[in-house]
């Protein structure tokens, strides 16, 4: 893999307050191309970050995982587009016409051009296991869940899915080579593994066919963030 395919893998997440966040946006210009933005950012700082990370040269992934009836997601989700996100996640298992109001949401934003911001759904948290599953009712295998919400995202127009990089080979082979495969849960080999359950290395979830990769703390809370990233994308080029 090239240098610059690899670069354009990996997600930094900066999951933090808003003077942090631009500290390690400082700090990572000119190395990482893609940010995350999640939840608890956006809500404290609102659209006007995610045009902040764009103005320093960033791709912005817009981790908002939309989940509500139809109609409010269609417009959540063409507000998330008119900020200039890139990438834009909704919950799987809001259903099929939840996806698609997502997916035409995201296109009015485009105003008759070609739309720019993906929408990828997720499937099952990396952050949950069988026994979570069950715990809300879910009873069939992580596996055979993932397959049908990644099924159900693609016959609504949604532009890929989030799944573990245990999901990911099998991600690949459902949707094509065409669609978004982003695999959060990604820890470089002797990581802290945190909150997540189901992991890998970001080689490793590469190589099973995910074409994003999302890390956080192992980079942002590194005593030297670029070194971090730059290491994880010194093992992407020299494995695949």
């Amino acid at each position: 893999m090239l240098e610059a395919d690899a670069r354009e893998r990996v997600i930094v997440a900066i999951d933090c307050g808003r003077e942090r966040a631009l500290e390690l946006a400082d700090e990572l210009a000119g190395h990482a191309r893609w940010l995350k933005v999640g939840m608890t950012l956006f809500y404290a700082e609102g659209p006007q970050i995610v045009r902040e990370m764009r103005e320093r040269g960033f791709k912005v992934f817009l981790d908002l995982k939309l989940h509500d009836i139809p109609h409010q997601v269609r417009g959540a989700a063409e507000a998330a587009a008119r900020t200039g996100a890139d990438l834009l996640t909704i919950h799987g298992l809001g259903a099929g016409p939840m996806m698609a109001a997502a997916v035409e949401g995201a296109s009015a934003a485009a105003d008759g051009a070609e739309r720019t911001t993906k929408v990828i759904a997720v499937t099952v948290l990396t952050s949950m296991d069988q026994q979570a599953l069950a715990s809300i009712g879910v009873t069939s295998p992580v596996a055979e869940e993932t397959d049908r919400l990644a099924r159900l995202a693609s016959d609504n127009g949604v532009d890929g899915v989030v799944c573990s990089p245990q999901e990911a080979a099998r991600m690949r082979e459902l949707l094509g080579e065409g669609a978004l495969v982003v695999t959060p849960g990604v820890r470089p080999a002797g990581a802290a593994l945190g909150d997540q359950s189901r992991v890998a290395t970001p080689s490793e979830a590469i190589a099973s066919g995910a074409s994003h990769i999302v890390v956080g703390r192992p980079i942002t809370g590194a005593d030297d963030p670029v070194g971090a990233f730059e290491a994880i994308v010194a093992e992407l080029v020299e494995r695949a």
